[in-house]
């Protein structure tokens, strides 16, 4: 028996919209089997609620920088009442910015690229801008303004690089251990920052050992000047407590049983708790700042506009640690957002096995590098593939619908700026410790049998969370790789293969994909047949599935995971 959203999905499959997205029973060449526009829609929602926590938790990470707040005391202001008070309005304008940019990058991904992938500031890249860049309360190397450039100049980069199509080509030949271990190094990272003062506050400074215990009361810190630094008197804070339970372990135990924002759930209950004044866990506490942090709050639906970030580029290109900063944000980003966007399509289904490329991958970089440049002229860090897109894609969604509603909810989002900027950083550590340890299921799939692979992949994700900077890690990935795997190159050529690690056969073999660098769009620029490349827009072109195909969401192999295996895709020439 047909049921309304029966009916619904065939009305809107049989229209212009379901061919534009290829819905299935559309009658497109290129129909996605099993779409649906009702499951599109539910698949949005969940992606929204699993990716929802970013607004709160990407404006308590940039505000750290300071923004274009003035810091003219010691101990780069941690006490300061007139700076914190200033920086707690620049997190009232990001969370704003960031709400709002989700908004316009996931609907551009899903209308322009029909891709199920939602979009936002990204985490690892909001910490490398904010701690390794501008530093906290700006006492890095570069400004808060002159990073804000950096990244508006980067996304135009990206944007050129993404039409020439050497983005892409660039993210094929990345050697697969790399591109896993940067993605768990960042998982590491984010974790260590979900655990320190950022958040839960159960890691605090120690003089004697770097690191130590935290979560004492400010009573107890060792002195004045050295703030989170704790005596005997650790764990004893209650908002720490209380950010373990409700935040991390409710979390969890809600993520067993799969409820669908799980994460986001976490982050309000523990707000809530911690949103009435007169309690020993209390967000507003009575004195000048927590006054001004009640009131915002108690407005709750409110225009909240960009009164410190907007527009607050310094265009300081003359600096060389800009370019430093220019250079480092492009090659994190590239790992990054890559790494993520081609992990996402590959779960839909949606990347050619052979090629390693997906439908319509210039557009969805294009709009990722447009996207860049944009949240740079609202103040936030780069702006990138979620990979939370994963529970929509795992509810069904297939095309860019699901984007289209995520970015939708992000936009209603931007009005509700007055709850989201009174969730306390003690709400937002477990998720961030959650989220790291998604990132970190990334090892598995790295090669740990050939010593040449398994090393610069361990240095990667070891040195990111140790240096507390994203590009030393992937740096000292990259040269450790190319030195190791370099001289056994070498070697093995001037001996005429006679002298090769005992194990060789074990690495992981680094080969150019199939498929060129040069875009369908300049093919057709170079005057080829139009009509072969609409045909076949890649010397490997898909295969189109009919509906009875049982394809396999993994096309590669265990043993290498740059070789395909057999699958229903067909190839002609």
């Amino acid at each position: 028996m047909l049921t309304f959203a029966d009916r619904l999905n065939a009305q809107v499959a049989d229209s212009a919209v379901g061919r534009w997205f290829r819905l299935e029973g559309s009658g497109h060449a290129r129909e996605r089997e099993g779409s649906r526009f009702m499951t599109d829609i539910r698949a949005g929602i969940t992606t929204w609620a699993a990716m929802a926590y970013i607004i709160s938790v990407n404006a308590t990470i940039v505000s750290d920088s300071g923004g274009t707040c003035v810091c003219e005391a010691a101990n780069n202001c941690a006490t300061d009442p007139t700076y914190l008070q200033c920086i707690q309005e620049v997190k009232q304008d990001l969370i704003t910015s960031t709400a709002a940019m989700s908004a316009l990058a996931s609907i551009l991904m899903g209308a322009l690229a029909n891709l199920p992938v939602g979009m936002a500031p990204g985490m690892g890249l909001n910490a490398y801008f904010t701690y390794s860049v501008v530093g906290y309360h700006g006492s890095g190397f570069i400004t808060y303004r002159e990073a804000l450039a950096a990244v508006f100049l980067e996304g135009w980069i990206f944007f050129i690089l993404s039409l020439l199509g050497l983005r892409q080509w660039l993210a094929r030949i990345m050697p697969q251990s790399l591109v896993l271990a940067v993605g768990a190094g960042i998982g590491l990272y984010i974790a260590f920052i979900g655990l320190t003062s950022g958040g839960l506050n159960v890691i605090g400074g120690d003089t004697t050992n770097f690191v130590g215990l935290g979560g004492c009361l400010e009573s107890d810190w060792l002195d004045p000047s050295l703030p989170y630094f704790c005596g005997t008197q650790v764990l004893r804070s209650p908002t720490t407590w209380l950010g373990i339970f409700t935040g991390g372990i409710l979390t969890i135990l809600l993520m067993l049983y799969r409820v669908k924002g799980s994460l986001l759930i976490g982050i309000f209950i523990t707000s809530i708790i911690s949103w009435p004044r007169n309690t020993s866990v209390t967000y507003f506490p009575h004195n000048a700042s927590g006054d001004q942090l009640f009131d915002f709050f108690k407005q709750v639906v409110t225009w909240h506009p960009l009164q410190h970030i907007g527009n607050a580029l310094d265009y300081n290109y003359g600096k060389g640690k800009v370019w430093y900063a220019l250079i480092t944000f492009l090659y994190v980003d590239i790992l990054d957002t890559t790494g993520t966007l081609y992990s996402m399509v590959k779960f839909a289904g949606l990347r050619d096995p052979v090629t390693l490329d997906f439908e319509n991958s210039t557009i969805a970089y294009c709009v990722d590098a447009f996207s860049i440049s944009m949240g740079a002229l609202v103040g936030t860090s780069p702006v990138t593939a979620f990979i939370e897109s994963a529970t929509g894609i795992a509810e069904g969604g297939k095309t860019g619908i699901t984007a289209i509603v995520t970015g939708l909810l992000f936009f209603v989002s931007v009005f509700f700026a007055p709850i989201f900027a009174s969730i306390p950083p003690w709400a937002t550590g477990g998720a961030l410790v959650v989220v790291g340890s998604l990132m970190i299921r990334n090892v598995r799939d790295i090669n740990w049998d050939y010593v040449g692979d398994a090393v610069p992949a361990f240095l990667t994700i070891l040195f990111i969370p140790l240096s507390y900077n994203i590009a030393y890690g992937v740096i000292i990935g990259v040269f450790s790789y190319v030195i190791i795997n370099g001289f056994v190159w070498i070697v093995s050529k001037i001996s005429n293969n006679a002298i090769v690690p005992p194990n060789y056969d074990a690495s992981e073999p680094w080969v150019i994909p199939p498929g060129g660098i040069v875009p369908t769009w300049i093919k057709i620029l170079l005057n080829r047949n139009t009509r072969v490349i609409e045909e076949s827009p890649s010397e490997y072109p898909f295969q189109v599935r009919q509906r009875h195909s049982n394809i396999s969401a993994d096309t590669t192999s265990q043993d290498n995971p740059l070789t395909p295996r057999k699958s229903a895709f067909t190839y002609e020439k």
